[in-house]
């Protein structure tokens, strides 16, 4: 599945826009930065609260496809001028983590 089709089938909102035909091949939940940095898979949608530079920052080292913040957390000025520099596709929801991880793990399967 797409960015793209995620987006679409979730109806989740546009925050910074990249590439949004890379693939997503699974999610991961976390807001403690190091411990997402070491274990979200690569191609990836990374959903957290999480919405400031340095978790730009940790996207891009861990290679996901695109952050999803939950629960309208914000996303801070600085953090979407780095996401629009690195090529982070971020998106927002009003949906928890538990329940936009469970939609997403039942369209990818």
């Amino acid at each position: 599945m797409t960015v793209k089709e995620l987006i679409e089938k979730l109806d989740l909102k546009i925050l910074v826009e990249d590439d949004l035909e890379r693939e997503v091949t699974g999610c991961y939940i976390g807001d403690l930065l190091s411990w997402v940095m070491g274990r979200a898979p690569a191609d990836s949608a990374w959903l957290t609260v999480m919405g400031n530079i340095n978790s730009i920052a940790v996207a891009t080292l861990a290679d996901v496809s695109c952050i999803i913040l939950v629960e309208k957390a914000a996303l801070d000025d600085e953090a979407k001028n780095k996401a629009e520099m690195h090529g982070v596709t971020i998106l927002s929801t009003e949906e928890n983590s538990y329940s936009l991880a469970v939609k997403i793990h039942d369209l990818l399967t």
